[in-house]
């Protein structure tokens, strides 16, 4: 009997450290890809997952070959045998339990050897240096015509001036056909920090998601199908995204923050676009670049770089424009003279009005020439007003707001777009929308002195991120490994609003706060036959129609240039397009505008 126990303990603790290495071997993050190849011997185990497709649709080459292992790897891929002993216990502490040890313990220490572990470069997901191309062939309904094209999702990889790579641009392309002298348009939309996912999803690209604007889109599924109204009978369409935003990153040691600015974004678009024309071989067709919001920044100074770059453009189609910040400086009254029509247009939507206008459009240019008239001469009078002025005054205002005189009275006649949002609806606890006052929202505290949320933004963004996500894969095939970034603000990091305007000592030279007016300007003086056309939508609270008209008229262009300048206006908001009828509307005018300005002259 002794003699076997004796054996029996002899025989446990020759084995216990077979046991415990092979217990210790199957621990750690790749413990399931150790089980599956440890009886394969000379099986190089490669790294599963997401990140590895990705990097396969990517070609950002040969993908690396790594063993696995249970040692926690040190920076640069080195075993840190340190991060197994700082927990405190040993190589073997899982093999079992130590005295007093308890499963919270013990997981506690794998939570410290875990964060131990440093990652190494091959971990961190970066945009690819080598331009990725992902065709797919397509057919839709345009103009009810059964169509066919290519679309194509991409990078464009940006160079700086000694050829170092600086950023990778992401891209989707719809061509039609293969005829060099049709034109390509490259469209995108602002923020500055916006993908261009509004743009690509919702205007008029082949495909559009259907929402239920102005109330918020219903939940998921969200529909998504051909778009009548798609510009592609018409052109060729490039949507580009912003680096930083959407799939666009910085390359190498190039820092975000290289792009956070007006011009170093104004010479970013430069390079995508030429880069775009020299490897798709589109140099001699007709170009249109199509901006949004800050995008309509964007065009404007582009407009002018394309230009001395040799880029000679046909159009510039402006949707939703800001073309100088500096009529936003705190001090200056004009940018409160340009919202009082929109205001007017909000107004008579919500049926606020004393008298409900029945011609829109001729109440608006009443209330346009209201407010460049008295409005403007009371506000530049400043305290000097009489009282007796300023009551005359905020009489006139409210029959055009709709708020009321005592409100207009105690807000000195200076009404801000959050203050005009919160305050119309006020008696039945609704604000309005920013990008699009049609939208109502219903915030938390009826007092408060502006919105808590804009309902237009909130009522659409899920949809458009959805759809595109769900399009990207299924239709468009396109794998990576980067997150879509449909805005990004980066915490500390300030966009740059100084630019350098052509004309120093005429007119231009160093602005603190964009004024790309002065840029287009320049470019339509030097290219007589550029073209272009000013989208606006009356209910757009971000940036109002008046505001456009007002920088657009002092461009101080010559007469002769003067009728390349063309205006439309729709009953939407900032995104036109998300109104059917309107954007149906918009597809008729751009097709005449594309007819004009795509001929030889």
């Amino acid at each position: 009997m002794r003699r076997s126990l004796f054996l029996a303990v002899a025989t446990a603790l020759l084995c216990a450290p077979c046991c415990v290495l092979a217990q210790a071997s199957a621990s750690g993050p790749d413990s399931g890809i150790s089980d599956q190849t440890k009886d394969e011997p000379g099986h190089s185990t490669h790294l599963r997952g997401d990140r590895a497709l990705a990097r396969s649709a990517d070609d950002f080459g040969r993908e690396e070959s790594k063993t696995a292992t249970t040692r926690p790897l040190a920076e640069g891929g080195h075993v840190d045998g340190d991060c197994e002993t700082k927990a405190g216990g040993s190589h073997s502490d899982d093999a079992g339990s130590t005295p007093g040890e308890t499963a919270s313990t013990r997981g506690d220490a794998r939570a410290d050897r875990a964060r131990c572990r440093k990652l190494t470069d091959a971990d961190i997901v970066t945009a690819p240096i080598a331009e990725v191309r992902r065709a797919t062939r397509h057919q839709g309904v345009i103009g009810g015509r059964t169509m066919a094209y290519t679309a194509t999702a991409g990078t464009l990889t940006l160079r700086d001036d000694e050829g170092k790579p600086t950023a990778s641009m992401f891209y989707v392309a719809y061509t039609a056909g293969d005829d060099p002298r049709r034109p390509v348009t490259f469209l995108y939309n602002g923020g500055p920090g916006s993908s261009t996912v509004w743009l690509h999803m919702g205007s008029i690209g082949p495909v559009r998601v259907r929402t239920d604007s102005p109330a918020a889109t219903h939940n998921a599924p969200f529909t998504l199908g051909d778009n009548e109204d798609s510009l592609l009978d018409k052109s060729d369409l490039v949507f580009l995204d912003a680096i930083g935003a959407g799939f666009s990153r910085p390359l190498g040691d190039t820092r975000l923050s290289a792009f956070w600015g007006t011009d170093p974004d104004i010479d970013a678009f430069a390079r995508g676009v030429e880069r775009y024309l020299t490897i798709n071989r589109r140099w001699n067709s007709p170009k249109f670049i199509f901006g949004e919001s800050y995008g309509t920044t964007r065009s404007a100074g582009l407009s002018y770089r394309l230009q001395q770059d040799g880029v000679q453009l046909n159009g510039v189609i402006l949707l939703s424009s800001i073309l100088n910040y500096g009529r936003r400086d705190p001090g200056f009254d004009q940018e409160l003279i340009n919202y009082l029509p929109s205001y007017a247009a909000a107004a008579a939507y919500h049926s606020r009005l004393a008298t409900a206008p029945s011609d829109v459009p001729a109440f608006l240019r009443q209330a346009r020439d209201w407010a460049r008239g008295p409005y403007a001469l009371a506000l530049a009078k400043g305290q000097d007003l009489s009282d007796a002025e300023r009551r005359d005054v905020a009489s006139q205002m409210a029959t055009y707001t709709g708020l009321s005189t005592s409100y207009l009275l105690a807000s000195n006649l200076r009404v801000t777009p959050g203050r005009f949002r919160k305050e119309l609806l006020r008696d039945q606890r609704r604000t309005l929308g920013r990008y699009d006052d049609r939208f109502t929202g219903i915030d938390v505290d009826e007092a408060g002195e502006a919105p808590e949320f804009d309902a237009s933004d909130a009522g659409i963004t899920g949809a458009f991120v959805a759809a595109f996500h769900d399009y990207l894969a299924r239709e468009l095939d396109f794998q990576t490994e980067l997150s879509y970034r449909p805005t990004y603000y980066s915490a500390g990091m300030q966009w740059d609003f100084r630019h350098k305007a052509p004309g120093q000592g005429r007119g231009g030279g160093d602005t603190s706060e964009a004024d790309v007016a002065l840029d287009l300007s320049a470019a339509m003086r030097q290219n007589p036959h550029l073209l272009l056309y000013s989208l606006n939508g009356i209910y757009d609270l971000a940036t109002p129609f008046f505001g456009t008209e007002y920088d657009l008229g002092h461009m101080q262009l010559d007469s002769e240039v003067r009728g390349n300048v063309r205006f439309a206006y729709y009953p939407s908001g900032h995104m036109v397009y998300l109104n059917p009828e309107a954007l149906k509307s918009m597809k008729a005018d751009l097709a005449r505008f594309y007819d004009e300005a795509a001929l030889a002259r």
